[in-house]
């Protein structure tokens, strides 16, 4: 679903309970709001074009990363993060639940089993 933005336009290629993939066109100096997402990582990828990102960091430092044709980088969960686009761009935005290692609850223990004792 295509959805239009004060900056450019998105569009919704694909998505489902924990992961979703944009596509957007982001106008020469378009920017998004300033905001964070709780549980989610947010990676843009360059079709063509350029975005600035910004991520607020840890005593309110900004840091600022530049992306061109080809290039991706990812913001965390919790950080505060805009895009800026110095040239019309089009880029790919993900979206993917952040996933806790220790998810796993074992009712038992794996081991071997000797090929004789199978029989």
């Amino acid at each position: 679903m295509k959805a239009g933005k004060i900056w450019g336009d998105t569009v919704n290629i694909f998505s489902n309970h924990n992961f979703e993939f944009h596509r957007i066109q982001v106008k020469k100096g378009g920017y998004c709001s300033k905001h964070r997402h709780l549980h989610k990582f947010n990676g843009f990828y360059i079709e063509s074009g350029e975005l600035v990102i910004s991520v607020w960091k840890e005593y309110n430092l900004v840091d600022k990363t530049i992306l061109s044709t080809g290039e991706f980088t990812i913001v965390s969960p919790g950080e505060y993060h805009k895009f800026e686009a110095t040239k019309d761009t089009i880029a790919f935005e993900l979206y993917w639940a952040k996933f806790d290692a220790d998810d796993i609850v074992r009712e038992t223990q794996g081991g071997t089993v000797k090929v004789e004792e199978v029989k």
